[in-house]
């Protein structure tokens, strides 16, 4: 899991070890820029007490025409260790683009920073996510749209910290959201030894997870399989065909948890993609994922009692 130099990769801030490099030829092949009036666009809104207001702790909202609209919580890759909902690669705005996908399509969106380490641990990044999530559902309505209609999604990184949010109940700050979509999601289940045969490194978890624990109950306490109930929400989990064998299996290890519990849960391969280009098909609605996505989030808002 290392992070590659330079601006012209999208796999530098998103990807995970062995993921594919995303030049500024695949970004030409693969970006396609959805529109979205600039009115409806509100950057840097800060999700957390004055006092507390720094970058790390803002969002950028992506308004759809007309009220009662549901909303995703976007939530960005890196390693949990890089990123930013501003990325740029090969002159696209990767992010930025998703929330004007999805806006466009009548879902609002909100694409948000959080802290990274080691300025913070894997707690406070939870945390920030936490903190995100109960500030949409606290104002997301003065903007139009719907606050018990939240959706959770996240890349990589971001799927842990969205998958995460979406099923740690036991935490006092906790929002229920109406679903969780996980887009090739990395860590969610930390303890499960096969994911390291298949090549995964114990020693970067360590790093990121570990803190001061002398025993091995750190990999059950950070991995959101761990706080799969029959409480969780419905989940669509993404993963893409050219993604490695051992984040394949953190993709099927959830999906396996949720099942297990009689929770309402589809995975989707989306072919022909690997970890990085994968963000990419987000926004585009002649792609498996955004396809998917858009059907996950209609059928789910549809649904709600």
């Amino acid at each position: 899991m290392r992070i590659l130099s330079g601006t012209l990769v999208i796999a530098c801030v998103v990807g995970l070890s062995g993921c594919s490099v995303v030049t500024r030829v695949g970004v030409k092949l693969l970006y396609r820029r959805a529109d979205l009036p600039a009115a409806q666009i509100i950057r840097d809104v800060c999700y957390a007490p004055a006092a507390a207001c720094d970058n790390p702790h803002r969002l950028d909202l992506y308004l759809p025409a007309g009220r009662d609209w549901p909303v995703m919580l976007f939530v960005h890759g890196g390693n949990w260790t890089e990123g930013d909902k501003s990325l740029r690669a090969g002159g696209a705005d990767v992010y930025a683009n998703v929330g004007r996908f999805y806006a466009s399509q009548g879902i609002g969106v909100a694409v948000i920073n959080y802290r990274l380490q080691p300025a913070t641990d894997w707690r406070g990044q939870v945390a920030d996510a936490r903190q995100a999530t109960r500030w949409i559902h606290d104002h997301i309505r003065e903007h139009g749209g719907r606050p018990d209609d939240i959706f959770l999604m996240g890349h990589s990184a971001g799927g842990y910290l969205s998958a995460f949010v979406a099923l740690d109940t036991t935490s006092p700050d906790f929002t229920p959201v109406r679903g969780a979509i996980i887009v090739s999601g990395a860590g969610l289940d930390i303890a499960d030894s096969k994911t390291y045969e298949l090549g995964e490194s114990r020693t970067y978890y360590e790093k990121r997870f570990r803190g001061q624990d002398a025993t091995e109950q750190w990999k059950t306490v950070a991995s959101p399989v761990h706080y799969v109930t029959r409480a969780a929400p419905p989940f669509l989990i993404l993963h893409s065909g050219g993604e490695k064998p051992a984040l394949k299996r953190q993709a099927h290890l959830l999906e396996d948890a949720l099942r297990q519990q009689g929770a309402n849960v589809r995975l989707t391969v989306v072919p022909g993609e690997s970890h990085s280009r994968i963000v990419l098909t987000l926004s585009r609605p002649d792609k498996t994922a955004g396809p998917a996505i858009l059907e996950f989030v209609r059928r789910e808002w549809m649904s709600r009692p």
